[in-house]
């Protein structure tokens, strides 16, 4: 696997690539945003610093998705909750703060790769047949005026398109393939981060509150209290209890 390595520290790369090279990753690093962009095309991971000296790296990151559908760690210093919510927003598919522990770091990679792997639509899986989706259902899932792709993995509202990252179409996509089950949090977290001790996290909040915002569907995610969340009506209807687009609450150590 071709790794892009975007970080400007020369022992932190070094670290990281070496570990990345034992496990058999070809690694490509750079230390600059515009070299960043200029070899978006060719990675298979990107690891991104966000501490740059030309770029911020949040500004990166938004640049890089339309770029490169590869996944992206964010791997930084920065912790504060405004840092760890934008990053998820902006794409990326994890977020590991610095200092942290090399084996936790690979492991995440590892975990990553195989969520992206196995998600509809993506390299490496079978095409679904005609009104199919890639996991053999009937094709697109409405809920109210929003439509759902699973082969695709486009949404769109009222006609529109509307672009999610990454992790927001996983989730959407988990909760409408089966839309009539409440799934629990932990559930959610295992089966597309393979970690269900993320269950003590926010993280999942966030993207929730990402999909509400992005389709302009607040009753689209249903909150189940104190349990998890199940696909809504989309349009129409009393919020539930839970259901109001707040703020994410504190992200917890689990989540680093």
């Amino acid at each position: 696997m071709h790794t892009l390595l975007v970080e400007d520290n020369d022992r932190m790369a070094h670290a990281l690539g070496t570990a990345l090279a034992v496990r058999g990753h070809t690694v490509r690093r750079v230390s600059r945003a515009q070299d960043a962009l200029r070899h978006a095309g060719e990675a298979e991971f990107v690891l991104l610093d966000l501490g740059l000296p030309d770029l911020d790296g949040l500004e990166l990151l938004r640049r890089l998705r339309p770029l490169c559908a590869a996944p992206l760690i964010v791997v930084t210093a920065r912790c504060e909750e405004h840092d760890i919510v934008g990053g998820l927003r902006a794409g990326a598919d994890d977020y590991v703060v610095k200092p942290f522990r090399m084996a936790e770091l690979m492991a995440r990679i590892d975990s990553v790769r195989r969520r992206t792997s196995l998600a509809p639509g993506a390299p490496g899986t079978a095409p679904p047949a005609p009104g199919e989706s890639a996991a053999g259902r009937p094709g697109p899932v409405r809920a109210g005026d929003t439509v759902i792709d699973l082969a695709a993995r486009t949404v769109t509202v009222a006609g529109a398109p509307v672009r999610l990252t990454r992790r927001e179409f996983d989730v959407l996509a988990y909760l409408a393939a089966r839309p009539g089950e409440a799934h629990s949090r932990a559930e959610i977290l295992y089966r597309l981060w393979g970690d269900a001790l993320r269950a003590a996290s926010r993280s999942l909040d966030v993207h929730v509150a990402g999909i509400r915002t992005k389709t302009g569907r607040p009753h689209l995610v249903r909150t189940v209290h104190r349990f998890g969340y199940q696909l809504g009506p989309g349009t129409g209807g009393e919020p539930a209890a839970g259901d109001a687009q707040e703020p994410p609450a504190a992200l917890g150590p689990a989540h680093r």
